[in-house]
């Protein structure tokens, strides 16, 4: 079992230089209830860790020992320390906006939050059979931990905190054998290095939009997925058959389809949050899926032709979709009739999928023939 909350709640919480007190917290913060589990909610995963223990690193090896080497130096052990600034910042942000940055701590919060146990036990399933492997996942645990920690302390400002121990006891765990895993964990890393970096430069551009410090933190806090991106791009390399074959082709090709319409869909349903900082979601989407796209280049076999006006048009029709489900979901009524209402919204949100995902895609070899 993997440790309780307290674990990976990160280090006691600065004192300010002013007051004495501690930062930007409010005494006694509400536990909140946990969102309720949706397909665009952040999933909790387990794989197979004796598959994953017996795994040969010998092709790649001499990277990931170099990668492992990064991760001890652990650039950023005193970044994530709050300071005055967060003393009455959420008491600034009107009713709305509080509404959707809470919301979008909550799930940052447990994205994070759900790489931390993956790892961990990783680390600790893994660790006498392949110790390499082990250490890495442990560093990368140790930063998904800090960051969690960060986001939960920043909901107690609004006077919120999230149970991670409840959380890890009762969310359902989703089985993903470790070359899935791979494919998931390096794209979930590298859009979040882009989303992080996009939202910095942006806001480093358009100060007067910065409506919570969080945001100062960002440039620091993408290096760290991007080198967990960059170790599963190594680790991949080490599992030659991840990244070589048609079913590699075909796999790449629908991880990179699910996670791009995933977040282009949360997004625009959220993008009260975007236009609170100043951003367009859906062109700040664009520009996310098109960097990590070219990114991936770099290891998967195959990539999406998001250059294409019909990539964009068939999202569309998802985000069009999931609004016309929202409406029947907060229409009430029986659960039967709500199904029933639902189900021709389902239909078409798989027929939008099936569509994307037969787009022909793009060689990366071709993509980026000067990396590869």
């Amino acid at each position: 079992m993997v440790p309780p909350a307290a674990t990976v709640t990160g280090a006691p919480a600065p004192t300010s230089t002013v007051s004495g007190q501690p930062v930007g917290t409010l005494p006694g913060p509400e536990i909140k209830d946990p969102a309720k589990d949706t397909i665009l909610t952040p999933r909790f995963y387990t794989t197979d860790f004796a598959a994953m223990a017996a795994m040969d690193l010998q092709p790649n090896q001499a990277e990931l020992e170099a990668i492992c080497e990064e991760f001890r130096k652990d650039y950023n052990r005193h970044h994530f320390v709050r300071n005055d600034e967060f003393i009455g910042a959420a008491d600034k942000l009107d009713p709305e906006t509080r509404r959707v940055f809470v919301e979008f701590l909550e799930q940052s919060c447990t994205s994070e939050f759900s790489g931390f146990l993956l790892y961990k036990e990783m680390s600790r399933r893994i660790k006498t059979k392949n110790p390499l492997l082990a250490e890495c996942f442990a560093h990368m645990a140790r930063d998904e931990a800090r960051h969690a920690g960060f986001l939960n302390k920043s909901m107690a400002d609004f006077g919120l905190q999230l149970d991670l121990g409840f959380l890890t006891a009762n969310k359902a765990y989703t089985y993903f054998k470790p070359a899935y895993i791979f494919y998931a964990t390096y794209l979930s890393e590298k859009i979040g290095y882009w989303r992080y970096i996009a939202i910095y430069r942006h806001l480093e551009k358009h100060p007067e939009s910065k409506i919570y410090p969080i945001f100062n933190f960002f440039e620091n806090w993408c290096q760290d997925e991007n080198r967990h991106g960059d170790f599963f791009d190594a680790l991949m390399k080490s599992q030659p058959k991840t990244v070589n074959g048609l079913a590699s082709r075909l796999w790449c090709r629908f991880f990179l389809l699910a996670v791009f319409a995933t977040m282009y869909v949360r997004d625009v349903a959220r993008k009260e949050f975007y236009e609170a900082l100043g951003l367009d979601a859906r062109q700040y989407d664009k520009y996310v899926i098109e960097k990590t796209n070219e990114t991936s280049a770099r290891i998967f076999p195959v990539v999406l032709a998001v250059n294409k006006p019909e990539f964009w048009r068939r999202l569309e029709h998802l985000v069009d979709n999931n609004e016309a489900l929202s409406k029947v979901a907060a229409s009430g009524g029986p659960a039967p009739l709500q199904a029933l209402r639902k189900l021709p919204h389902w239909a078409a949100n798989g027929y939008q999928m099936v569509r994307l995902f037969l787009m022909a895609p793009i060689r990366s070899d071709r993509f980026q023939p000067a990396v590869r």
